[in-house]
């Protein structure tokens, strides 16, 4: 199992930065894939972005130019920097760790972390 606690959300103003991170615990070698989702007021739980274990990454049109995401060396840890802040970027933000183990996958998430983006 992974367990995976959040950190950095918070109150920005519009073209603002967030640097999010997320700890993972656990069975770590088994991750394949960590991801970042959200949930806006009224809207679908969207992907934001993913890096594999080999570092290959995607990210939604809607972030690209504006987010990176990373791991550490020990992969670990991910996180999130958010750059050119907008208000539609308000929403929860959850990290997803997608886990393979004897050829089966898990996906285990975090609790989720609050950004808003308000003047």
């Amino acid at each position: 199992q992974v367990e995976l606690v959040e950190s950095g959300g918070g109150l920005v103003q519009p073209g603002g930065s967030l640097r999010l991170s997320c700890a993972a615990s656990g069975s770590i070698f088994s991750i394949y894939r960590m991801n970042w989702y959200r949930q806006g007021p009224g809207k679908q739980r969207e992907l934001v972005a993913g890096i594999t274990s080999s570092g290959s990454t995607n990210y939604a049109d809607s972030v690209k130019g504006r987010f990176t995401i990373s791991r550490d060396n020990a992969k670990s840890a991910v996180f999130l920097q958010m750059n050119k802040l907008k208000p539609e970027d308000t929403a929860v933000y959850y990290c997803n760790a997608d886990l393979r183990e004897d050829k089966r996958s898990f996906n285990y998430w975090g609790q989720g972390t609050q950004v808003t983006v308000s003047s």
